[in-house]
């Protein structure tokens, strides 16, 4: 492993800059844990009001048997191996879940009806599941007045529900009337409320297009029940996706079905019935061979029949015409090895029949019989030469017996076969078998696990507003270290750290009566404040930076508005004037200047006043609270702020101010929104920026730089204003907050 100190130096830099991004995101969850706290606490809440309310999931459970090879029947173990048939549990499984299953399931328990009480809206369903009643029939009153809506104990049982294709999934709304058992009213309405189909318990309801039936109806009158036909198809896919089928073990057969349900007792009848219809299925499945082949005999026996009577009939009325001719002991011996080639060949090409519904005439077991049954030909057309050495009416008398000997053995040989098959068929039992019938544990639900539902919740919650800190923290990219404005090439003057009191200077707040009064000066009211600790270096620090410069005017701007300019303006000009100094201070945003706010004074008689033309800078001039500072307000707002600030009457103000004052601080508008700092600017001695802890970012630093630069104007330094005591930050705002000094008592 390679130590750090052994690392190229651009990787020491580059894993120190990651370590920094890392401790700033950390810093940055610290500064914020109240909101965390805050998001994550809500979250809980939800999590606990959604677990008291949501509606509880019942698993069904059923178990079926799934057996090698079907069952055989004693003594017939030849005929009953033709059907036996392997099977496996995969195909079994998808056989279980197969439309035509669950389908037939689906119609016989009309699951494609859904008829529902009305329930009142987030509450509603809490109540009702919860209701107990008291006997049979027992309703639960009514709460907060809403007697449309069911709380409990109301029941529906629809038999039928017929609509239009249109209708499909539209819901409609049956109201419950009077009476009660088989006289209970109740009338159907659709979502404009017209009237479908009005009527009583018991009765089949049509109009030609809609029909309903219905079984049973519990409810007071007017309360309201919801009906919908849905979509066969759509029925049978969600109750498919509904069912979950596994294997226990792997070869063991055992097939376990379960499903969850908000409404197991129902879920457990569909389980149930499908399993039988499955059992069912797979019993006609496996004697379906049987039946098809013994379909076959059924046939051909009729036919059979018929020749053999036909055969006999024509025996006999030759005999008859040559008066009873017997067959000689010759003739004998070759008609009994006929009949016996005959019937095997009659047998041999039942068999080929059979063999032809499920071989391929390319398959060996078929190409076999059909060889045993040309060697059987054969055999028997050497028989037949035999016969012509015969006397005429002794081959004429042999053909006639043999065709009755042939015909009765082939009818008794199909009428056995049949018999055997229907036997087979009969006692086919099927391969799958139920072991356990559907069961619901109602005691216990599967979902929602409240105690994991509330953990989850408190992760997102986490989740959540650990997101939106870094998120924020990635999209805020304001500068909140002083050295990065010092890359820039600007020096910090002074890092003034945010105050609770500097709330007061930016407006009115209520008084206890509900009267508003004007706020004072923050280094008037809390003069040990830590920003105030901080204007007083800034004092110190401007007092040899303006040793050099020509003038004692000192102008103050920001890249935008909102950074705090008049706050450090009026507590810099308070705190000089603190020191001794007479200061006067000139609010030169004729647009949206507010510093009158600060001193309790009105905006009028001010510079715009003096600028026009119209007042005397005597008359301009206002005493503060504050002795030895002074107070030019920004007078009434001009149409035309630039032009009277390049007047020649803005220049002997400056030339008046600078003579009659030790330092004059001019607060102007922000640099980018407005030209009129680099006018005023170009008239003082130094030039100050003000930005803000976090809101202001490098690139809009560098343009106002660069705005004041044009205009032929040296920004002194920076103002560094409301930092705040960050996790995120190391720098330690120049140790302000750790060494606070206050008076003892």
């Amino acid at each position: 492993m390679i130590s750090q100190p052994n690392l190229p130096t651009s990787i020491r830099e580059q894993n120190s800059e990651q370590d920094i991004d890392l401790m700033a995101y950390l810093g940055a969850i610290v500064d914020r844990k109240y909101f965390v706290a805050t998001i994550t606490f809500v979250f809980l809440c939800a999590g606990i009001v959604y677990a008291m309310f949501a509606t509880p999931v019942y698993q069904v459970n059923a178990l079926i048997q799934v057996e090698s090879k079907g069952s055989g029947v004693p003594g017939l173990d030849e005929m009953g191996g033709m059907f036996d048939s392997q099977s496996n549990s995969t195909a079994e499984i998808e056989l279980l879940k197969s439309r035509s299953v669950v389908g037939e399931t689906v119609d016989e328990l009309h699951l494609d009806i859904v008829s529902k009480p009305k329930l009142f809206p987030y509450i509603g369903e809490r109540y009702f599941r919860r209701f107990s009643p008291l006997k049979e029939g027992h309703l639960a009153e009514p709460k907060f007045g809403a007697s449309s809506y069911a709380w409990g104990g109301e029941e529906i049982d629809v038999f039928d529900f017929k609509v239009p294709h249109s209708a499909i999934g539209t819901e409609f709304t049956l109201v419950a009337g009077e009476g009660t058992g088989s006289n209970k009213q109740f009338t159907l309405l659709n979502s404009d409320g017209d009237v479908i189909l009005k009527g009583k318990v018991g009765e089949e309801l049509t109009n030609g297009k809609f029909s309903l039936t219905i079984r049973s109806l519990i409810a007071r009158p007017g309360t309201e029940f919801i009906l919908l036909r849905k979509n066969r198809l759509n029925t049978i896919v969600s109750y498919q996706d509904a069912i979950t089928a596994n294997e226990k073990g792997k070869s063991t057969g055992i097939i376990s079905l379960q499903m969850e349900s908000t409404q197991p007792i129902k879920a457990q009848v569909f389980l149930n019935e499908m399993a039988e219809n499955y059992v069912r299925r797979n019993v006609e499945r496996n004697s379906a061979e049987a039946q098809n082949s013994l379909d076959f005999l059924k046939v051909q026996l009729p036919i059979v029949k018929k020749q053999l009577e036909q055969a006999e009939a024509e025996y006999n009325d030759f005999k008859i015409q040559q008066q009873s001719v017997d067959i000689t002991i010759e003739t004998q011996g070759v008609l009994d090895r006929v009949i016996e080639l005959d019937t095997k060949l009659q047998d041999l090409d039942l068999q080929r029949l059979e063999m032809s519904r499920k071989f391929k005439s390319e398959h060996p077991i078929y190409l076999g019989l059909v060889e045993k049954i040309a060697e059987i030909k054969n055999q028997k057309r050497e028989l037949i030469k035999e016969v012509g050495n015969l006397p005429a009416i002794q081959q004429q008398l042999l053909s006639l017996k043999r065709n009755v000997e042939v015909n009765n053995q082939i009818y008794m040989l199909l009428l056995s076969k049949a018999q055997e098959l229907d036997i087979v068929r009969a006692g086919t039992v099927g391969n799958v078998r139920i072991i356990d019938k559907a069961e619901v544990n109602l005691s216990t639900p599967v979902k929602p696990k409240k105690s994991m539902l509330v953990a989850i919740f408190i992760v997102l919650g986490l989740f959540f507003s650990i997101s939106t800190v870094i998120v924020q923290k990635l999209f805020n990219r304001g500068i909140e270290d002083p050295s990065d404005i010092e890359s820039l090439g600007l020096p910090v003057y002074a890092s003034v750290p945010y105050s609770d009191h500097q709330d007061k200077l930016t407006g009115f707040s209520k008084a206890k009566k509900g009267r508003t009064k004007p706020k004072t000066i923050l280094a008037v009211d809390n003069p040990a404040d830590l920003s105030i600790e901080a204007l007083r270096s800034l004092r110190t620090s401007l007092h040899f930076a303006m040793m050099e410069s020509k003038n004692n005017l000192i102008a103050i701007s920001g890249p935008s508005p909102g950074v705090g300019k008049s706050f450090i303006s009026v507590n810099l000009a308070a705190v000089l004037a603190q020191s001794g100094k007479k200061v006067l201070i000139i609010d030169a945003d004729m647009r949206k200047g507010y510093l009158q706010t600060q001193f309790g004074m009105k905006w009028d008689n001010g510079l715009s006043d003096y600028l026009s033309g119209r007042l005397t800078l005597e008359e301009v001039v206002k005493h503060s609270q504050v002795e030895g500072l002074d107070v030019i307000t920004r007078g009434q707002i001009p149409p035309n702020p630039s032009e009277l600030l390049m007047h020649s009457n803005f220049s002997k103000l400056v030339e008046q101010v600078k003579e009659r004052y030790d330092i004059v601080i001019i607060d102007t508008p922000p640099i980018l929104a407005v030209t009129d700092p680099a006018i005023v600017s170009a008239h003082t001695g130094t030039t100050l920026l003000v930005t803000r802890f976090g809101q202001n970012h490098a690139r809009e630093i560098e343009l106002t730089r660069n705005r004041f630069e044009q205009n032929g104007i040296d920004v002194k330094g920076v103002v560094f204003n409301g930092v705040l005591r960050k996790a995120s930050n190391a720098y330690g705002y120049y140790g302000y907050y750790n060494y606070e000094y206050k008076s003892g008592n």
